[in-house]
């Protein structure tokens, strides 16, 4: 699953918003930075729920780097199956 469509159900707020919040992220703004000077961005969202769903994108994303190094390990071994 996409992980920015995964937090827009877990957190139930619109795909607009964790993109946007995402790419604010991404670009290097703070938490509270965001949650005062980019409202309108973010549909609202307070600073608590931007500072968890910040938290939820960094596990997400680490998680699905570990899976992509792990499938890498098993390829690289030749023990990849199919099923």
């Amino acid at each position: 699953m996409d992980i920015l469509k995964q937090l827009a159900e877990e957190f139930k707020i619109r795909n607009t918003q964790v993109e946007n919040t995402v790419k604010l992220i991404d670009d290097g703004n703070t938490i509270p930075f965001i949650s005062r000077y980019r409202k309108e961005m973010t549909g609202g969202l307070d600073d608590q729920l931007l500072r968890e769903l910040s938290e939820r994108l960094t596990y997400l994303r680490n998680l699905e780097s570990r899976k992509e190094e792990v499938k890498s390990l098993i390829e690289s071994g030749g023990n990849l199956t199919d099923k």
